[in-house]
């Protein structure tokens, strides 16, 4: 490990003890500490896929429930919106302990595109809140499960991640993140659904919750082509580290 890695994984360690230490336990009281976080997680989750989201415009739909003069693409304030409301979902899901199972998964992912699907898709059958009907190519040429598999193969990894042991946050966080966007089951909005869930399972081991910043798109692109290409979750989970570190102290 490298001198900059050890620094990395001294500041991750007591980002992660300092977190555990807050106890936190109600809605309340995680609402509380994720009240800096909320925004910015939702501007870099939803501008990595849609470049027309802004910082500002998050700001003003989580604060103020409007956006004034807006003149582009109200799809994309439908997405702002989404995310907003699929903060609360994960909010009450926490005060419940709610697992991660596959109703759960489809009601995040019904949150997330709601009113978001194009024409195309929609004639082609697919719905906000289902799994895909279709093929769609995503990472190198890839196309994730077919429609066929993607029900038994998300029963096997959310499956794999109910007895997951704690104490093993960030890797079973990684990968599951991992195998989700591999399966890639929903025909759109895998990516930002794939960030909620491992984020929301980070906070049932325990452990804070990842800005996966936006500027950081091509280093976590490639660190889920390593497990893609040769089964590998030690990038991931480095790049993990680096983004709760800079989430939690660098800003």
């Amino acid at each position: 490990m490298s001198n900059e890695a050890h620094i990395i994984d001294a500041v991750y360690q007591n980002v992660v003890a300092e977190w555990a230490a807050q106890g936190i336990r109600s809605r309340h009281q995680l609402a509380a500490a994720l009240a800096d976080y909320r925004v910015r997680f939702a501007y870099h989750s939803g501008t990595i896929e849609n470049a027309s989201i802004t910082y500002h415009d998050t700001r003003d739909v989580f604060e103020d429930g409007r956006v004034v003069g807006f003149t582009g693409d109200p799809r994309t304030l439908f997405e702002i919106q989404n995310l907003k409301e699929c903060h609360e979902v994960i909010l009450d899901a926490f005060a419940s302990r709610h697992p991660i199972d596959e109703p759960f998964v489809l009601e995040v992912h019904r949150t997330l595109t709601q009113g978001t699907y194009d024409e195309r898709r929609w004639a082609a059958g697919e719905r906000p809140g289902a799994y895909k009907v279709g093929d769609y190519v995503v990472g190198a040429g890839d196309v994730g499960a077919t429609p066929v598999e993607v029900h038994a193969e998300m029963v096997t990894l959310l499956t794999e991640v109910l007895q997951a042991p704690q104490g093993k946050a960030l890797t079973v966080a990684a990968y599951f993140h991992a195998v989700f966007e591999n399966i890639h089951p929903f025909s759109d909005g895998n990516g930002r659904c794939g960030r909620e869930l491992m984020n929301y399972l980070l906070l049932l081991h325990d452990h804070p919750p990842i800005v996966i910043f936006e500027d950081d798109r091509m280093a976590y692109f490639g660190a889920l082509e390593a497990w893609d290409a040769e089964r590998d979750l030690d990038p991931l989970k480095a790049f993990l580290k680096a983004e709760a570190v800079r989430t939690w102290r660098l800003g």
